[in-house]
């Protein structure tokens, strides 16, 4: 039985006709934690935002699910869309609301449930990132961890099966980012959230990563593929082995 549930068919992608990557192929496997890495300029972010369908491809296919996400239209594209949930890297909560509303605004936007349904739904994906207790507070009431914290159960709002996150631990201090980590890992293994996570944070990609592909600007390719553990220690490839080790151009043997 395959378990891909996102597949990229020769993909290049890119603003007004230049391409940042380009015959990009790969798969995210069913249940697991995938994370997208490499240098800054790289692509990862562009990469997720063509995955979750803001942006059409130059070239190739994304197919989510069995769909394609590009093509797609009217209902078939509401399917596949509510499949997804996004944390993007700054939380984008609105200021004005509660954490509970931020997180009701997408069952009141998207379904017909009545009100009692929608606030039980909300306090209860807030309860599952451990915001039981901020739920009637601002987002300027909470800190930058609890804010994303609260940005991810918003997103689980519609019980997608695949949460994509934006650089998750950009602005947080190690043990919040370690915390957010812990939270991810819990999800994944109590509800088998399919996650696909960008970061550049070595600690959170040993810890939550489970497979990764790396983006390489020059090559305009993917250079790497696999667990990063194994690419750490035994890639042959020199800009692979110097992101894992954290090494200099000058660390490297001649």
């Amino acid at each position: 039985m395959d378990d891909t549930i996102i597949r990229a068919e020769q993909l290049t992608i890119g603003y007004d006709e230049r391409p940042l990557m380009q015959n990009l192929n790969f798969v995210v496997r069913r249940g697991e934690v995938f994370v997208i890495l490499g240098g800054s300029g790289s692509g990862k972010s562009t990469l997720l935002k063509h995955m979750i369908g803001l942006y059409p491809p130059l070239a190739g296919h994304i197919w989510v699910d069995g769909s394609d996400i590009a093509t797609a239209e009217g209902a078939a594209r509401d399917a596949v869309l509510r499949k997804i949930g996004v944390m993007y890297q700054s939380g984008a909560l609105f200021g004005s609301m509660t954490l509970a509303q931020n997180v009701r605004l997408v069952l009141e936007e998207f379904t017909q449930l009545p009100e009692e349904a929608i606030d039980l739904i909300a306090r209860m994906k807030l309860d599952l990132v451990g915001l039981r207790d901020f739920a009637d507070h601002l987002p300027s009431e909470v800190s930058g961890g609890m804010q994303k914290r609260a940005a991810i159960a918003r997103a689980m709002a519609m019980d997608p099966q695949i949460l994509f996150l934006d650089e998750p631990s950009a602005g947080l201090d190690p043990v919040t980012s370690a915390e957010l980590d812990a939270l991810v890992i819990r999800l994944n293994q109590s509800l088998g959230i399919t996650f696909v996570v960008v970061t550049h944070e070595l600690a959170s990609i040993f810890a939550i990563g489970q497979r990764v592909i790396m983006l390489d600007a020059q090559t305009k390719s993917i250079i790497a593929d696999g667990a990063p553990k194994e690419l750490r220690d035994h890639s042959e490839i020199p800009a692979v082995r110097r992101f894992f080790r954290r090494e200099t151009m000058s660390a490297q043997p001649a």
